[in-house]
């Protein structure tokens, strides 16, 4: 078998633009939400034991990672606003492939106090429904390091089909680790969107 005919050849790439939602919003990432950022991430040094960026010696450190963040051509990041329009973390669109139909949701950093709740749900839904219902991607792509049980748990919860492991996929921090994959396909799609609003 050949596998699966597609006439499409071409996908647009994610436009950078705010979203509303219920429960947060999220606003184009820029060094105005760094005051708001920095409240945080000083109080929480070991939510950035995953993440290649972080903990940070200073506000001026923060600075320069989001002046950096904000500015890649080929990866719009958010920062995630709660309901009185505070940052408390920041998400992307990252590893965009227009001619395969695909992109993943990464390079995320939530705030403790943003983990787990409707809100930090909501936000990613939101980069769902937009690649999905808008874009029209074939694929949405969610990966991790294993030893990361917060993420991995939380792909699972948000619908995203494990795919397989990497092995020693990766070096951060010194630490070796494994590399778990997971994804959402189109044709997953409806179901899983009606799960989310439900």
């Amino acid at each position: 078998m050949r596998g699966t005919r597609i006439d499409q050849n071409q996908w647009p790439f994610p436009s950078r633009q705010p979203f509303e939602g219920r429960y947060m919003s999220l606003a184009l990432l820029s060094e105005a939400h760094v005051s708001d950022l920095w409240i945080h991430a000083a109080t929480a040094p070991t939510s950035f034991d995953y993440l290649r960026y972080g903990p940070f010696a200073d506000k001026s450190v923060l600075t320069a990672l989001v002046k950096d963040l904000s500015n890649r051509a080929d990866q719009p990041f958010w920062a995630v606003l709660d309901v009185n329009g505070r940052a408390c973390g920041w998400l992307s669109i990252c590893d965009v492939s227009q001619e395969d139909g695909a992109f993943e949701i990464g390079s995320i950093w939530f705030a403790p106090c943003l983990q787990g709740t409707r809100a930090a749900r909501e936000a990613i839904f939101v980069l769902l429904q937009y690649g999905m219902d808008d874009l029209g991607y074939e694929r949405l792509v969610w990966r991790c390091q294993t030893q990361n049980e917060a993420s991995f748990k939380a792909a699972v919860n948000l619908g995203f089909t494990h795919e397989g492991t990497w092995r020693n996929a990766a070096v951060v921090k010194g630490w070796q680790r494994d590399a778990a994959w997971f994804s959402i396909l189109k044709s997953e799609w409806p179901a899983k969107r009606d799960a989310f609003e439900a």
